[in-house]
């Protein structure tokens, strides 16, 4: 067993995120563990830029209203203690609602190989980030 010890808490870089975007890496595993999770607290509008994870990625949320949109343009609204599981390979994006700071956390695998955990695109538009929402849990 170990103790693991907190790394400072981060700015998300501006590559991949739009808005005042902070995380804190609760693990990256070692080998043979290839767990990643962070603690990702986004600002009212906040949001990733589109995005895909080789093996998928899991969505926790803490706080706040997440919204989380795919390429169909589905933007999913999720609350506090609702999971979103994202599959592998299919771009996302997700961020906070307009009006209200939202923490997640988020859950992913690395590959196990030189292939890149997270393909980043370009960033998602006004008008992406304000589809309609779906409340999938109603």
């Amino acid at each position: 067993m170990e103790l693991i010890e907190p790394q400072p808490t981060s700015k998300a870089p501006a590559d991949w995120f739009t808005g005042d975007v902070w995380w804190d890496v609760i693990v990256a595993g070692r080998e043979p563990s290839r767990i990643r999770a962070n603690l990702v607290r986004f600002a009212p509008g906040a949001r990733t830029h589109w995005h895909a994870h080789a093996v998928g990625q899991t969505l926790h949320v803490v706080s706040g209203i997440a919204l989380i949109g795919t390429r169909d343009g589905t933007v999913l609204e999720a609350h506090p203690g609702q999971t979103v599981a994202c599959p592998p390979g299919e771009e996302h994006w997700h961020g906070a609602a307009p009006d209200r700071f939202m923490e997640h956390l988020a859950l992913w695998e690395g590959t196990g190989d030189d292939t890149p955990e997270t393909r980043w695109a370009e960033a998602v538009t006004e008008s992406q980030y304000g589809g309609v929402r779906q409340k999938r849990w109603e």
